[in-house]
């Protein structure tokens, strides 16, 4: 055999042996640059376990560790669908639950789980800490019945146009926007927003804040509306809105940059249960004898006359 061939053979054999080897390093998963590993050739695809969510330092109680967790889990991930739409996670709702449950502490702490615990033992819910569809559907329950509205219809009638609405003023109405709404209901929306903007600086800092761009509809004005913008369920929801009463006000809490004032997509809700406007109505319009439609932030009724 002539040198020529040797080397032809050793070269040969040699590129045998480096592609055995890769073959090898592939079948068993081992990286032959340190990388990540492969799954072996025939293993089944397994996804890396989730990281568990931080469970806030503020707010400690005792036994009440793992439905902090949970919490903590489900907070911006929880898959649902409490308003007959999907949603996840349910950061939009914490001020509100925050506030029904008696508790400032973060919807992630145990002093949180606490509480609710003891929220859902009172209204006969598993006592367990944890926010499930199930306990917040309960909570969504009492808040919604606290409504005028809602009471009023829950035997199908429709309440009648109101014989007597009057004009705010221009002020009043958000961007000079002309609304009206039923006297008494005027009057008690006036002296909840002069007791927010004296209360809360911020709230007065912006001229915007709690000024109305939805008062009282007319059942053919809302029906038209529906159908020129293709929403409320074609025209059914407009049949019988909360708004026909003269006694619902959608107010001005914010609004996320690029959003409206009114929209209902999940960033902007989010966005405007973290103002100080919102924050506060929450915590104070029942005073003044309002209450709000949980899946709007911006939408609030008065109690103090009846449909």
């Amino acid at each position: 055999m002539k040198l020529r061939d040797i080397i032809r053979f050793l070269w040969a054999s040699a590129a045998a042996v480096v592609l055995l080897l890769l073959l090898f390093l592939r079948v068993t998963g081992c990286s032959p640059l340190g990388g990540e590993a492969r799954q072996p050739l025939g293993a089944p695809v397994t996804a890396a376990p989730e990281t568990p969510q931080p469970v806030s330092d503020l707010c400690r109680a005792e036994g009440w560790t793992a439905a902090a967790q949970t919490n903590a889990n489900t907070l911006p991930s929880l898959a649902w669908e409490p308003f007959r739409r999907p949603e996840t996670g349910w950061e939009v709702y914490v001020t509100l639950i925050q506030h029904e449950i008696g508790t400032t502490c973060p919807a992630n702490s145990e002093g949180f789980a606490r509480a609710l615990a003891d929220w859902e033992r009172q209204n006969g819910q598993t006592p367990d800490g944890v926010l499930t569809e199930t306990a917040f559907l309960a909570m969504k329950g009492v808040v919604q019945t606290r409504r005028e509205f809602v009471r009023f219809t829950s035997g199908g009638a429709c309440p009648e146009t109101p014989d007597l609405i009057t004009a705010a003023r221009i002020d009043e109405g958000y961007g000079g926007k002309q609304v009206w709404m039923r006297p008494k209901a005027l009057e008690a929306y006036r002296r909840m927003a002069a007791a927010a903007r004296a209360e809360v600086p911020d709230i007065a800092a912006d001229p915007r804040n709690l000024t109305i761009f939805s008062g009282y509809r007319s059942p053919s004005a809302d029906a038209a509306r529906c159908q020129a913008e293709g929403n409320c369920d074609g025209i059914v929801r407009a049949r019988c809105s909360a708004h026909r009463t003269g006694l619902a006000a959608d107010v001005y809490v914010g609004q996320a940059p690029g959003y409206s004032p009114d929209s209902s997509d999940d960033p902007n809700r989010l966005y405007m249960t973290r103002t100080p406007t919102y924050r506060w109505l929450v915590a104070n319009a029942r005073r003044f004898g309002f209450v709000n439609y949980p899946f709007e932030p911006w939408h609030w009724e008065w109690t103090g006359e009846s449909p």
